[in-house]
């Protein structure tokens, strides 16, 4: 359980770095999946924070996992 909290992690926060990059950069395309939600439009910076948080969170629950 520990390991896959900190896989989850590691995908929220890759996805929520590429979004703001991608959103302070003005890329049009990238690898962000934030940007290719349509639901997300106008809402992609809030979204990409939210990515982070909930990555710092996965990160801090699998920290006070024991291992196994």
């Amino acid at each position: 359980m520990k390991q896959l909290l900190e896989v989850l992690g590691f995908v929220a926060l890759v996805q929520g770095v590429l979004g703001l990059v991608q959103e302070i950069t003005g890329e049009p395309h990238g690898w962000g999946l934030v940007q290719r939600l349509g639901f997300l439009d106008g809402h992609e910076i809030y979204a990409s924070a939210t990515l982070l948080v909930l990555a710092v969170a996965l990160f801090a629950a699998a920290a006070s996992r024991r291992p196994g």
